[in-house]
């Protein structure tokens, strides 16, 4: 074999070597790639949503907290709007405004608890939710579990905030 077929030969040998690489890499980079993105889509897929709380991660409230952490601690802020409350925005729960709107869900025909004020209302609502459901509220959304999270003392500072909440702008916000 003469040095000119050797070399021809080397060539294309360097040639099919520098294909396979090439291929492999792309293969490894594809590979890592797939990998990292099904971990990411995983990660969003495991991610808890607000209507789903645990009751495992909330932790027992006992009432020597401040307002704020009361609330926010015991899971509030995520699906209610409550003033003065920070990060409390939340839409899937009525605003928190009883001072206005416990009157008005305590007089309405389909109200179905024990309440006679709107303290009790306020207690009442978190520890059976179903007494009243509020229109333009998904019913059910509000955990069943509270009572099991919540100290006495806890659901009467929560009350006696919320009743003293009022908000003019939506005077028939039920």
């Amino acid at each position: 074999m003469s040095n000119h077929d050797r070399d021809a030969r080397d060539r294309r040998s360097s040639r099919l070597a520098r294909l396979f690489l090439l291929i492999g890499g792309v293969l490894l980079v594809l590979t890592l790639l797939s990998f990292w993105l099904g971990s990411i889509l995983a990660q969003k897929q495991s991610t808890p949503q607000a209507s789903a709380l645990d009751p495992a991660l909330v932790p027992l409230v006992t009432g020597t907290e401040p307002i704020p952490e009361i609330f926010t601690r015991a899971g509030c802020s995520a699906c209610h709007t409550i003033p003065g409350i920070p990060g409390a925005e939340g839409r899937v729960g009525p605003k928190l405004v009883l001072g206005s709107t416990g009157p008005l869900r305590l007089g309405d025909p389909a109200y179905r608890g024990q309440a006679k004020t709107v303290h009790e209302y306020v207690i009442e609502s978190i520890l059976s939710p179903g007494a009243y459901m509020v229109p333009g509220f998904p019913a059910q959304a509000m955990p069943r579990w509270y009572g099991q999270k919540l100290s006495a003392g806890a659901l009467e500072k929560m009350a006696a905030y919320l009743e003293s909440l009022a908000d003019e702008q939506q005077p028939d916000n039920r």
